[in-house]
């Protein structure tokens, strides 16, 4: 469980961050680091195990039912990005522990970047194709939050909103895609995929599946056309931009393109598509940060153009071509980071990013210049630096590749011209920055950096020349194993060396070294004939118009079915319901009944019945009348409570009986503010066409019901009730359905419980409204808000009604009762202090956030389930035993009255933020306000 262990980690750790930072700024540093650190000691008894060349499966089941598991991998591939994950993670904490200002929350960073940190790992470390896909989203999403960090600021928040919806319309695309290879294939596993290619390549929905993967991995790789969105997210801090921008997010998509390298690849579909496109986006990205005057312009442009490069040696397809890429991963991951980091200390020491400002900064930080500089000749391939060993490799590909197509020539050159213009760049990052004469008007007077602030980026730079210069005893058995575990085949013959003779490889290196400082040399006729030419294209306004249109789009069709009426939306709903409906019945020619008779009738079911339909009746006629209506509306639902214990359902019964009551005080409160008579329909024409609907409806519904009632069927219920005692030790067979046999369902539920009830309290946060101070003759509301006889009552009546909550909490396993009964009775008993003694009074005796109920109970319930897989059991499994105790003898505990106890919490608090939220809405009179 290792694995499993070292994604959880910083999901959790994202917390405990939160909860460090009160300690203060430092503690929530210290806190992320020591969260990596455990990651990394999670994996490490198992980082031998690519090297001894096995790949390490780690299966949890979760709902093997349905097939759900969750499955990790390590192998050499994971390994390598599970490092750069981690490994450069923990530089980026200590070095954002000395960029963020004071008036940063150092907490709130932190928590992001540890979701983020855990969902790459996931992604890395995932067996599981539906899996990966789960934190693919999740890297969306955690990546929004760390673009967005700088909320206040216009251009973070419009960076995030475009990279999440690039990147999440890839996602979806990238789910298709996942979904077609395990139709194939017939398993979403990685071990079946990756040894089913030639199955894969020979299937008809091949190029489908291969172009929604391709979408996925390009748009979360910012390849063209969808690379626009990469330069908009360095609004984000310098931190993010190192840590995603470099090492991991923009890595996933070539991560992608070579985790499934051995089953798509191969074919001319993979070969012109994959480098195509990443010839296009190379070449692209190489000439526009040239141009860029933003130092993270510059690097951003760059980045795309370096993932263009892994991108296209993937798609030439050649075993060589595929070491090259993986190569190429290692080398662009440390320099870019450190450049990336290298830029912030200069953002951070000068106040500005602008390269016409930022001149001769060598004379104030000569120790940051000396760093940047050696990490941008690895950036340019320079001779001794490790960028130079992997575009030696690509170089000599695109000579290999190029005597197998007509006009092969033409990849050499433009591989060539794509390194001259990474020469000009890296120069001029170099040259315009730390020399070209005298800083211009800098809004801080710069200066050196903290100490530990540097240390981040001279260990990266370390790497660098370590790498470039002793490959074989630093980088060659990581890339073997990561390389064979792309490949899932016998590496091809390569050797990394500083000296390989003089070959086209070096031939182009040099070429491209003395063509970059020529094409720097002229850059001032380049700009100007930039600026009059392809300077004024912006992929941005082709987003914006599509985006534009999109909301176009939506707005009408929103004007078209929603103009403010709910009768208008109601009756769009009733007409597609009986559309759906009766369309069967009509095409088919089946008989409305079925062969199933009916019970026989007794007086007191048709007593029943008749009250029923007398209450409908009388909420029809008085339907105007709103508290008239909502009283013969609380008939039916006690009458529909009867029908329960009729048919032995007392569960149900229980249920619904404390839903009514519930429902009857959230009607209560929203009655208080509308009038107590609804106007008149005075359309004759509206009232027919509302009554024929509605009567259809209704006859609609009682036939189907009908229907499915008079058809005989298979029930499932003899499963439950052999195996409610024995499988979940309850003889409350609808209780352990809902916490063991279904209990997945019921974390959901009551998930889903807690998100309306943040999502109500979100929307009534603020908003008061005026509280009638008469009725609708003209009477004054009673002064006496709170009477005495009513509070006192309530106050007496609470343990009482607190003790049957809990009796029915404990009870709910053996006999009707439970967690979603108990908390709802716990909050009525507590909404009727809020009634009967007002809301200060109560406030005063007890937390009026309800927040912390939800938290726990979710937390509890989760960790029922997690529990269970520290045993080896699958998720949410229950387990029961008997104790005996003096006095009090045997009786049973079950961990699944823990998970209800978290439905218990959950049901109580969202309950009271709902109730709570909606009563304390209106402005009570100021004599009233005192008297609370």
């Amino acid at each position: 469980m290792t694995l499993f262990f070292a994604v959880l980690t910083p999901f959790v750790g994202a917390a405990l961050v939160a909860l460090a930072s009160r300690l203060g700024r430092s503690h929530s540093a210290w806190a992320a680091g020591a969260v990596t650190l455990a990651a990394i000691a999670w994996l490490a008894p198992s980082l031998h195990l690519p090297f001894d060349g096995a790949t390490l499966i780690q299966q949890h089941d979760w709902l093997p039912a349905l097939g759900l598991n969750l499955t990790f991998r390590l192998d050499g591939l994971a390994l390598l990005f599970a490092g750069l994950i981690l490994g450069i993670g923990l530089l980026i904490v200590l070095y954002a522990r000395y960029y963020l200002s004071e008036r940063d929350s150092m907490g709130r960073f932190y928590s992001y970047l540890m979701l983020f940190m855990g969902s790459m790992l996931g992604i890395v470390l995932s067996e599981n194709l539906i899996q990966l896909l789960i934190f693919w989203e999740l890297t969306s999403l955690s990546s929004f939050l760390l673009i967005s960090y700088w909320q206040h600021r216009e251009e973070a928040r419009h960076g995030a909103r475009m990279a999440l919806a690039v990147t999440g319309l890839g996602g979806f695309a990238l789910l298709g895609g996942f979904l077609l290879l395990g139709h194939i294939v017939g398993s979403y596993e990685l071990s079946v995929v990756l040894a089913s290619g030639d199955l894969i390549r020979a299937h008809p929905l091949y190029v489908p599946t291969l172009l929604l993967v391709l979408l996925g991995v390009f748009t979360k790789s910012a390849q063209f056309p969808f690379h626009f969105w990469l330069p908009h997210a360095m609004a984000a801090p310098t931190p993010v931009s190192a840590y995603l921008h470099s090492a991991t997010m923009v890595k996933a998509g070539v991560f992608l393109l070579a985790r499934l390298y051995p089953a798509l690849s191969g074919t001319a579909e993979w070969f012109w598509l994959v480098s195509g496109v990443g010839l296009t986006t190379l070449l692209l990205g190489a000439y526009v940060a040239l141009f860029k005057h933003d130092l993270k312009g510059l690097l951003a442009y760059s980045t795309i153009s370096h993932l263009g490069l892994i991108t296209l040696l993937f798609g030439l397809s050649t075993p060589l071509a595929a070491v090259a890429g993986v190569f190429h991963i290692i080398n662009h991951a440390t320099f870019k980071a450190s450049l990336f980091m290298a830029a912030g200390i200069i953002d951070h020491e000068t106040g500005t990013r602008d390269m016409r400002r930022l001149h001769g900064l060598w004379a104030f930080m000569p120790y940051t210049a000396t760093l940047a500089m050696v990490a941008a000749a690895a950036m340019a391939g320079v001779p001794l630096m490790n960028g130079f060993l992997s575009k030696e490799m690509f170089f000599a590909e695109a000579m290999h590749i190029s005597g197998s197509y007509i006009g092969g020539w033409l990849l050499p050159a433009l591989a060539t011209l794509a390194g001259a213009l990474g020469v000009a760049y890296s120069i001029r990052f170099i040259h315009d920055v730390f020399f070209n004469g005298a800083p211009v008007d800098l809004p801080r007077t710069p200066h050196g950096p903290p100490r530990w602030m540097k240390v981040p980026v001279e260990i990266l730079v370390v790497l660098c020349l370590a790498v470039g210069i002793t490959p074989a005893l630093t980088v060659a058995p990581l890339l073997a194993v990561a390389a064979q575990s792309t490949l899932q085949a016998p590496l091809p013959d390569y050797h990394l060396a500083l000296w390989h003779g003089v070959n086209p490889a070096l031939v182009m290196s040099l070429i491209a070294l003395a063509g970059g400082t020529l094409i720097y040399l002229v850059r001032r006729p380049l700009f100007a004939w930039h600026e009059r030419g392809l300077g004024r294209l912006d992929a941005r306004i082709a987003y914006n118009a599509l985006l534009e249109g999109l909301f176009a789009l939506a707005r009408g069709i929103t004007r078209l079915l929603d103009t403010g009426s709910l009768q208008r939306q109601v009756l769009f709903l009733l007409a597609a319901a009986l559309a759906l409906g009766i369309a069967p019945w009509l095409a088919g020619g089946t008989p409305l009944a079925g062969s199933r008779s009916g019970l026989p009738l007794d007086p007191v079911s048709l007593t029943a019945a008749g009250t029923l339909i007398v209450a409908t009746l009388a909420t029809v006629w008085w339907h105007r009348q709103r508290f008239i209506a909502l009283v013969t509306i609380g008939v039916v639902g006690l009458v529909v409570a009867l029908v329960f214990v009729k048919f032995s359902a007392p569960d149900l019964a229980l249920t619904q009986l404390s839903v009514e009551v519930v429902t009857i005080v959230l009607l209560l409160l929203a009655l208080y503010f509308l009038p107590q008579h609804a106007a008149p329909e005075k359309n004759r024409a509206r009232l027919w066409r509302d009554g024929t609907i509605a009567l259809t409806a209704g006859g609609g519904t009682a036939a189907l019901a009908w229907a499915v009632l008079t058809r005989p069927y298979d029930t499932i219920a003899g499963y439950f009730l052999a195996n409610s005692v024995p499988g979940g030790g309850g003889g409350n067979v609808v209780n352990v359905i809902l916490v063991d046999f279904r209990g997945y369902d019921t974390l959901g539920e009551i998930t889903v419980l807690a998100l309306a009830g943040l999502g109500i309290v979100a929307m009534l946060q603020g908003l008061q409204l005026a509280a009638p101070n008469r009725d609708d003759a003209g009477r004054p509301w009673d002064a006496d808000a709170y009477p005495v006889i009513m509070a006192t009552l309530t106050r007496i009546l609470l343990p009482l009604a607190l003790l049957v909550a809990v009796f029915i909490l404990l009870r709910g396993h053996n006999q009707p009762g439970g967690g979603f009964i108990a908390g709802l009775i716990t909050a009525v008993a507590l909404i009727v202090q809020y009634l009967a003694n007002g809301a200060v009074w109560t406030h005063r005796r007890m937390a009026s956030d309800s927040h912390p109920l939800v938290a726990w109970g979710l937390g509890i319930a989760a960790f029922t389930g997690l529990a269970s897989w520290l045993f080896g059991y699958p998720f949410l499994t229950s387990t029961f035993g008997h104790l005996n105790w003096p006095i009090v003898g045997e009786f049973e505990l079950a961990s699944a009255m823990t998970f209800d106890l978290g439905v218990y919490l959950v049901v109580v608090g969202a309950t009271l933020m709902i109730l709570t939220n909606l009563g304390g809405l209106h402005n009570a009179p100021p004599k009233h306000r005192q008297q609370h």
